[in-house]
């Protein structure tokens, strides 16, 4: 793997959120290497039949890099968190490979950061709406088409944000 700086490591729920709207290109032209780990592909593999063709193509296509958890660390704090039965073995395995990797992390359940934090207050974490910006600042999308895409998710896919637009955003970072 490259500079480890540069690397996401992405969760199911990040994944699914650009999977339903069939928006993939976003993250495949982004400046950052998405990887995601055998267990989360293995979640929308059993969980997200129309989702699935479309993750094997993007791994075909590298957009993604599957990573085995299989690094002593990484094996051990997969364990820990699969055992204290918090959180899923999606969730688990991307933590664990975020830490020992000293990755990125993209995940919005709410239960999974409270446990990456308990493990790690260094860890960089990413929600979708924090990727959203990033793909708006690296212009990969406009203000008003990363707005469509949140209605999209609100009105179709049951996934809502808590800002009225990305434009808010991005104004207070200016």
């Amino acid at each position: 793997m490259s500079d480890s700086s540069l690397i996401i490591i992405a969760d199911t729920n990040v994944l699914i959120n650009f999977l339903r709207i069939d928006r993939l290109d976003l993250i495949a032209r982004h400046s950052y290497q998405f990887v995601i780990t055998e267990h989360v592909r293995e979640e929308i593999t059993e969980h997200y039949p129309v989702q699935r063709q479309m993750l094997q193509k993007a791994i075909e296509d590298s957009v993604f890099t599957e990573k085995a958890v299989n690094a002593l660390e990484e094996l051990e704090l997969f364990g820990r968190l699969m055992r204290e039965g918090r959180i899923g073995s999606g969730e688990c395995s991307a933590i664990a490979c975020a830490i020992h990797g000293s990755y990125k992390l993209a995940i919005d359940d709410k239960r999974a950061i409270k446990e990456a934090r308990k493990i790690s207050a260094e860890l960089e974490i990413l929600g979708t709406q924090e990727l959203v910006v990033s793909m708006i600042l690296e212009q990969l999308l406009e203000v008003d088409e990363a707005d469509k895409i949140k209605y999209a998710w609100e009105k179709e896919h049951r996934f809502k944000l808590k800002i009225p637009s990305f434009g808010d955003i991005l104004d207070s970072k200016c």
